[in-house]
């Protein structure tokens, strides 16, 4: 017991250190990106944006492709990637298990690129058809959110359904194999179904509940590094202006990144929101009622406090 509250106060102190010396950091050699296979940092990454706005600092960008969030939030955690975007369920789920990130910035909701939808033949034609069916999703993940909305509002008990917790691609599988009656899932998954399967939509995020998608750093990184943070937001802003003026050309830089098919690759474009901004108290508020929710449907094991996971740049 001694040893882990003496690697606890090492640990703790090191996170002080590296706070209050962050303007004397080691040059970084490296920055390491997290990324799913749709939004903006793929749009920056295609065109190089972050690698030309750091050559002049000596700094190479690695990419790492994730096929959730949760992944991507351990990844942070753990510190393998120091950047990355996620929906809004796997952070809270991250600041539930103690993990080492800070929210930095806010980008749209999924919002129609993300839904809840059955096979054309399927009899359920409503939320409130799921009940005492098996819905796919993936665990922590917005999806997961967004089903929890949709059931709240159509009155259906969450545990009034059998949610079968798969990663997008083993999802994709159940959904083929009809081993689960429905699917929770964002773009390009989402995307991609419909081009296969013609589903029918029960909801989607847009239709249900309004939430942001974020940029998340490694604690310990952002402390250290805040100007290479504050240079990514904004080579992410210059792309989603790319993005709203050229919208014949993001799915072509979308499936040239992430290998998508085209036709889903254009569904998914078509229909997302570019931009990125700052965490007002409005969005941090939105973000507290969903951790709210996840606390009270027993999904994570205690309340948390989101605000104490957002990110102060320093002043200079």
């Amino acid at each position: 017991m001694i040893g882990k509250q003496l690697a606890g106060a090492v640990f703790a102190l090191a996170a002080v250190f590296a706070t209050l010396t962050g303007a004397a950091a080691e040059p970084l050699k490296e920055l390491r990106v997290g990324f799913q296979k749709t939004s903006l940092p793929v749009i920056a990454q295609q065109q190089k944006l972050i690698e030309k706005s750091l050559a002049p600092e000596g700094t190479t960008v690695k990419w790492v492709e994730f096929t959730a969030g949760p992944p991507l939030v351990e990844a942070l955690n753990v510190g393998s990637i120091d950047l990355g975007w996620t929906g809004d369920a796997p952070p809270i789920f991250g600041q539930a298990a103690g993990a080492n990130f800070v929210y930095v910035a806010a980008l749209p909701s999924n919002g129609k690129g993300e839904a809840i939808f059955v096979k054309p033949d399927s009899p359920i034609r409503s939320v409130a058809d799921l009940k005492g069916h098996k819905v796919g999703v993936t665990k922590g993940s917005s999806a997961q959110n967004l089903l929890a909305v949709a059931l709240e509002k159509a009155g259906v008990p969450y545990s009034e359904i059998t949610p079968v917790y798969l990663s997008p691609a083993d999802a994709a599988a159940a959904f083929a194999s009809d081993k689960i009656d429905a699917w929770a899932v964002w773009d390009p998954f989402f995307a991609i179904a419909e081009t296969r399967y013609h589903p029918r939509v029960l909801t989607t995020t847009a239709d249900t509940v309004q939430v942001n998608t974020y940029f998340l750093a490694n604690r310990t990184f952002a402390n250290a590094h805040p100007k290479v943070v504050a240079t990514v937001i904004a080579d992410l802003k210059e792309a989603a202006a790319w993005a709203d003026g050229n919208r014949d050309k993001v799915a072509e830089a979308l499936h040239e990144v992430t290998g998508v098919p085209l036709a889903a690759q254009k569904l998914a474009a078509d229909r997302q929101v570019f931009g990125i901004g700052p965490l007002t108290p409005e969005i941090i508020a939105g973000q507290q009622q969903t951790a709210s929710r996840f606390a009270k449907l027993g999904l994570i094991p205690r309340e948390i406090v989101v605000s104490e996971y957002v990110w102060a740049a320093p002043a200079n």
